[in-house]
């Protein structure tokens, strides 16, 4: 069978725009800003009819996932289920690449498939097959959301679009019908599902777990009287708002996922778990990362360093500092080197001044010419990446996220179709089945890892953290009464005591003795997020705020391992070797947060923001620093899931090449 030829270079697509939209903002794949040959994402538009049926598919998923609740977990799992059944609805027509799910047993689940005959129109069948297994998975996956109207209505919109008829329920395709074999591979997908350990007739609700410590009501000062130091506090709200907007009517936050590692993987194996008890019930760990600082413990130095950490950043994210950054790819980046260790992690931050030891990249190798400058404002630069990488409100999250930079990769007129960057130029679609399937697979991999570290370590977030120190005291000087060795170290300038006349010292002198932090100010100073900067000062500690909304707080689920690092580091590496390149097309990616329009949080940025990537893995290295800036890691959560991630993405990616070769 020959493979169709390669449709020509792609452009962007008004739903591909609203892919990478989080609130006003617009991502751009780009040469250096000097080249006269720009590709901006508004100027190089495409018809939705050009994009591959993959393409337009995995598009509606994303718009229900923006509307659905916020659950990193849940959306790995159904980016990559429905990848499945785009890569088995293609394969079961190529005499080469071997079925996934299609034929197949995965765990203890089997598929059974009896072959089908070779239609005369392969991709006019393959079109039919995964449109009606895109549109039974996703119908099924998508009903029970709190917004299910409206992606039903974008799903049958494309499937009317298409010219497919919905009534078309049939799983019979032994007649040679790719509709009913596209119905049968979406009822494989959805029946493996149901037992696959994700609890999904549950609503994928926690089974054994429960939380240690009393919740945190974030607008009373202090930790709420914590039980134990090291683990997840939840949270207590009036009205929880989640990552994806979503009001939620419960006051106390649920985890989210504490189980995951009880779900079947991709490319994990058994000899990469480990199960732990704890009461009785199993918590399995891929790749064990092996517990974090605990406060108290061998390493309680490094937690304290850490989190007091989280509080000096968060004094970074007010522009009126005046402090100027050059956030080009020729001064940001190429810091690819990881600590293996926590104690080395305080070589690799610059704890007072912000960001990581890359001393960026010498030359643009697209153009052969340096990277140009990019001035701007670090007050700007650290709330833009705090809320970009932060994914959300009206987001895809984090794993939606990365599928989004797949596809203008894809679309970039610089990008050529070679699958790891040599070989056959691949047709749009086969190149998107491929690409999402060895994604998906990292990111599906990525949750169960993370997760399943974040169930079991059950780690503290910073504003517990942060407060809990505080609420004991300095750890720095023993000779104040102020000292306990499990305090919160001093910092002149950024950490230290209420002192009498301080104007924080109360009206009655309550407050002296107590912690300062010269960091973000909070909500509290916020009226209206459109027109106010809470900007930063000196504050109570036991009143620290992460850089988020106030009915949002912190993630509802344990810190360790921080799952935007291990997602971004998989994907930054499935990306790498999937198209056989480091860098992005041109040789840097860009997103455009708009002046006074991006940011939700609170008004800004005061200019337009161009964050800028040469590699990959500088886009995945700064996720990461987002996540301290935003007030949600410390450094301890960040770099074991980037260590984790980069193994995580080379498995999938090794795992989905032999797929396609057939092996």
């Amino acid at each position: 069978m020959k493979l169709a030829t390669a449709h020509p270079a792609t452009r962007l697509s008004v739903l591909s725009i609203l892919a990478v939209l989080l609130t006003m903002g617009i991502f751009l794949l780009v040469n250096d800003p000097s080249e006269p040959d720009r590709h901006d994402a508004v100027s190089t538009e495409q018809s939705v009819t050009n994009q591959s049926i993959a393409r337009q598919w995995n598009e509606v998923l994303l718009s229900a996932i923006r509307i659905d609740l916020a659950r990193p977990t849940v959306h790995s799992r159904n980016l990559f289920h429905t990848s499945i059944a785009m890569y088995d609805a293609w394969a079961a027509f190529d005499q080469q690449a071997s079925t996934y799910l299609l034929g197949k047993t995965v765990g203890t689940f089997t598929c059974p498939f009896d072959g089908i005959d070779m239609p005369a129109n392969t991709e006019q069948a393959r079109h039919e097959a995964i449109s009606y297994a895109m549109y039974r998975l996703l119908w099924h996956r998508f009903y029970p959301a709190p917004n299910a109207g409206a992606s039903v209505l974008e799903f049958n919109a494309l499937l009317a679009r298409l010219g497919y008829d919905k009534s078309n329920k049939s799983i019979d395709y032994s007649n040679g019908s790719a509709a009913a074999l596209g119905n049968y591979i979406a009822q494989c997908v959805i029946d493996y599902g149901l037992q696959d350990g994700a609890n999904e007739l549950n609503d994928y609700g926690p089974i054994d777990y429960q939380p240690f410590n009393p919740p945190l009501n974030p607008l009373v000062p202090g930790s709420a009287g914590i039980v134990n130091i090291n683990r997840w506090q939840p949270l207590l709200f009036e009205e929880f708002v989640d990552q994806s907007g979503n009001p939620l009517p419960d006051g106390i936050t649920e985890f989210v996922g504490p189980e995951w590692g009880r779900v079947q993987p991709f490319a994990l194996s058994k000899k990469d778990r480990t199960i732990y008890q704890r009461s009785g019930h199993d918590y399995p760990v891929y790749k064990d990362p092996g517990a974090p600082p605990l406060l108290g413990g061998a390493l309680s130095a490094e937690y304290q360093w850490g989190f007091a950490m989280v509080s000096i950043w968060s004094s970074h994210l007010d522009p009126g500092d005046g402090v100027m950054w050059d956030i080009s790819p020729g001064a940001f980046g190429n810091a690819d080197d990881m600590p293996q260790g926590f104690v080395e992690l305080r070589d690799y931050y610059n704890v007072l001044d912000g960001g990581d030891p890359g001393a960026g990249h010498t030359i643009n190798p697209s153009t052969n010419k340096p990277y140009a400058p990019n001035m701007v404002l670090r007050g700007d630069y650290t709330r833009v990446l705090a809320e970009f990488w932060a994914d959300g409100p009206d987001s895809e999250t984090p794993p939606g996220h990365w599928y989004t930079i797949m596809n203008y990769v894809s679309d970039h007129p610089k990008n050529v179709k070679r699958f790891a960057g040599s070989g056959a130029i691949l047709n749009n679609l086969e190149w998107d089945v491929k690409a999402y399937f060895a994604l998906g697979g990292a990111m599906h991999d990525s949750a169960i890892t993370a997760w399943g570290s974040k169930g079991w370590y059950d780690y503290v977030r910073p504003i517990s953290a942060i407060r809990l120190m505080a609420e004991r005291g300095q750890s720095s000087d023993s000779t104040l009464a102020s000292y306990d060795p499990l305090g919160i170290p001093l910092t002149k300038g950024k950490v230290e005591l209420v002192n009498k006349g301080d104007p924080l010292a109360g009206a009655n002198d309550e407050h002296v003795g107590k912690i300062k932090l010269y960091a973000w100010r909070g909500p509290r100073f916020i009226k209206n997020p459109d027109t106010d900067v809470a900007g930063v000062g000196w504050i109570l500690a036991e009143n620290w705020w992460p850089y988020q909304r106030p009915n949002f707080v912190s993630p509802p689920f344990a810190g360790y391992v921080s799952g935007h690092s291990t997602f971004s580091r998989a994907a930054a590496e499935v990306m790498t070797l999937f198209t056989g390149d480091a860098y992005f097309p041109g040789g840097m990616g860009e997103f455009v947060a708009k002046k006074n329009e991006f940011l939700v949080f609170e008004e800004g940025p005061s200019t337009d923001i161009i964050l800028q990537w040469a590699t990959y893995r500088d886009a995945s290295n700064q996720t990461s620093l987002s996540r301290i800036w935003g007030g949600i890691h410390p450094p301890a959560d960040d770099m074991p899931g980037r260590i984790l991630g980069e193994r995580i993405g080379i498995d999938a990616f090794v795992l989905a090449k032999q797929y396609f070769s057939g092996n």
